[in-house]
């Protein structure tokens, strides 16, 4: 998907596109340069587990150095949900670069990221309803999001997937049906990330650093009753 930067003489100047996925143990990075989309795109992920704190800085400017943060035009990040310190230091690091930059900011669910992937195991007839992505969290219960696979023709994809329900904590009694486990694939899920911000990029959708928050299914606070 190739990419039009705005008219004025800044947005002129910034041609790059960042694509942030830590809502796992595993970091993904994925960059792209609207002049040059097909050759350009460049993703790598990173282990980090615990050390995110400590490495983000630095795996992401093994793809894109700071200098170069200047030139970016629109930036991604996957907001969860994940594990609560690596997902809101991505969030924090996106939020502040497009705040700085002045630039657009997409925040897509890391299930809403896996949904197309993982429909292919879903039968034809399940594929034209809603389905639901889950995943159980010992002690705490099963956390959830609700999806549905759509045409696209007017931006040039086979299909798109839309978040009919963000992930969130299910009640006890519910069964979500037709349902597929959450499954991590950090490597493919930041480049669809990154291919949605081009997209975004391209028809001129702006949205606000300000509306992306990280989602947390269950409240990293414990609240004595």
């Amino acid at each position: 998907m190739s990419c039009q930067p705005g008219s004025s003489l800044e947005k002129d100047k910034a041609f790059l596109l960042l694509a942030l996925h830590s809502s796992s143990e595993t970091l993904g990075v994925a960059v792209q340069d609207c002049r040059d989309p097909k050759t350009s795109r460049r993703t790598a992920t990173f282990p980090l587990g615990r050390g995110l704190s400590n490495s983000l800085l630095n795996c992401v400017e093994e793809l894109l150095p700071a200098a170069s943060w200047p030139q970016l035009a629109r930036l991604a990040v996957a907001i969860g949900p994940g594990g609560f310190t690596g997902t809101r230091l991505t969030v924090v690091m996106a939020r502040t670069l497009a705040q700085q930059l002045g630039c657009s900011l997409d925040g897509v669910s890391s299930f809403a990221l896996m949904a197309p992937r993982l429909a292919v195991a879903l039968s034809h007839e399940q594929m034209e309803q809603p389905f639901w992505i889950v995943k159980p969290l010992p002690r705490r219960g099963t956390v959830a999001g609700r999806y549905q696979l759509q045409m696209a023709a007017d931006v040039g994809a086979a299909k798109a997937v839309v978040e009919l329900e963000s992930p969130h904590l299910l009640a006890e009694d519910f069964k979500a049906f037709p349902a597929l486990d959450a499954q991590d694939d950090v490597a493919k899920d930041v480049e669809h990330l990154l291919e949605l911000c081009a997209t975004a990029h391209s028809l001129g959708q702006e949205v606000a650093w300000t509306d992306v928050l990280p989602v947390y299914p269950t409240s990293p606070v414990v609240v004595s009753s």
